[in-house]
């Protein structure tokens, strides 16, 4: 008897179970039934596994230019009524328009609107568009009356602690309440990969400092104007990448100046300007390589009976 009772507790407890949640969802899940202290949170997703469309040339042999503006979606950046990820729009919006109206350059843009990326997809984006080029976008913030922009590349340790500061606020758009939504990995697994890391961050130095020759006497900037910083955006190990903080958007003066339509087409002027360049001292490196004699291999002496006798 005790067996038999034993058996039926064992049936009667997952049926017990089931009924229980089928009780709850009735209560708490039908319609118009949902508990007011219960709130639903909807991440917003990333930008997608799609890649933005390439525009410019047909001729695929031509550079090819990514511009990121940066934050985006539920990361509006810094700001107040101006928000970072509206000004960083505009003004990548302002370069595409200006390379693609130069012509001989393909332009891509990370997000076209305002919608969320993670930090690894922008330069994700960047490399499998297999782009020459990437330019990250944002607007810098502080207290006080700070102005003035900044050019970044990347270092394993930031040029100075306020660099440090800065690539850590950037970084974490890329986390909810601490916890990571994107992975990074800063191992660098072979010697070649190395090697293209130094090759890149030379190219991508040789940019910058183009566009602050393109700015002089056109654009403010902070004094040092070149930095490197630990970005996640810029770790890209094949791919020449620089982040433009364009000024700051916490100065009123400064960040009206870069909303404001004069601005952007400044802006765009010197960066268009600094690319061009940039395009065309690699066209000419690659023009000297190919152009360069090839070294000779030596060849076997042959001798040849002499006509002449006594004579050496």
């Amino acid at each position: 008897m005790r067996r038999a009772m034993l058996i039926l507790a064992a049936l009667a407890a997952p049926v017990a179970l089931f009924a229980a949640m089928v009780a709850a969802d009735r209560h708490f899940g039908a319609p118009g039934q949902r508990r007011p202290d219960m709130l639903r949170i909807e991440l917003p997703p990333p930008g997608g596994l799609g890649l933005p469309p390439v525009e410019g040339p047909l001729d695929a042999s031509r550079p090819l230019v990514v511009i990121d503006a940066g934050h985006g979606g539920h990361d509006p950046g810094a700001g107040g009524a101006l928000k970072e990820k509206a000004l960083t729009l505009a003004l990548a919006r302002a370069l595409h328009d200006r390379l693609l109206a130069g012509g001989g350059i393909r332009v891509a843009l990370t997000r076209g609107d305002d919608r969320y990326l993670l930090l690894e997809e922008r330069g994700g984006i960047a490399r499998r568009l297999k782009a020459d080029l990437f330019l990250s976008i944002h607007a810098d913030a502080a207290e006080g009356e700070a102005a003035g922009a900044t050019l970044y590349t990347l270092s394993a340790k930031g040029s100075s602690e306020t660099a440090n500061r800065l690539a850590a606020r950037e970084n974490r758009a890329d986390s909810v309440n601490g916890v990571a939504l994107g992975q990074t990995s800063d191992a660098v697994a072979s010697i070649l990969v190395d090697l293209s890391q130094r090759q890149s961050a030379a190219q991508s130095l040789e940019f910058a400092r183009l566009i602050l020759r393109e700015a002089a006497g056109k654009m403010h900037f902070r004094d040092p104007p070149l930095q490197s910083a630990a970005f996640v955006v810029l770790k890209s190990p094949d791919l020449p990448s620089v982040l433009f903080e364009s000024g700051y958007i916490t100065n009123p003066a400064e960040a009206a100046r870069l909303a404001s339509p004069a601005g952007r087409a400044a802006f765009a002027e010197i960066v268009d300007r600094a690319i061009r360049v940039y395009f065309a001292r690699r066209a000419m490196a690659a023009g000297t390589a190919s152009a360069s004699p090839q070294p000779s291999v030596p060849q076997p002496a042959v001798s040849s009976p002499s006509k002449t006798t006594g004579a050496r």
